[in-house]
């Protein structure tokens, strides 16, 4: 499953939000430094689908918020 995830970080509480079937809005309290918000992200959508941190993959976006996700279902 390929979803576009857009990315709100510094956010003051965490969520997924689901705005179409292949459109998210995910916010993180971790700042944009080092990768600690794309970790966040994946820990997140691990969360929100039930499935392993493994099966998550960003393909396009790392350094954007806009971002570009491989979801192995």
């Amino acid at each position: 499953m390929l979803i576009n995830v857009k990315v709100i970080p510094k956010a003051r509480k965490e969520e997924v939000k689901k705005v179409s079937d292949n459109q998210f809005i995910v916010k993180v309290k971790e700042p944009p430094e080092k990768g600690k918000a794309n970790e966040r992200v994946i820990e997140l959508l691990s969360e929100y689908f039930g499935i392993p941190k493994r099966k998550i993959k960003i393909l396009r976006g790392i350094t954007g918020r806009n971002k570009f996700v491989e979801i192995d279902l």
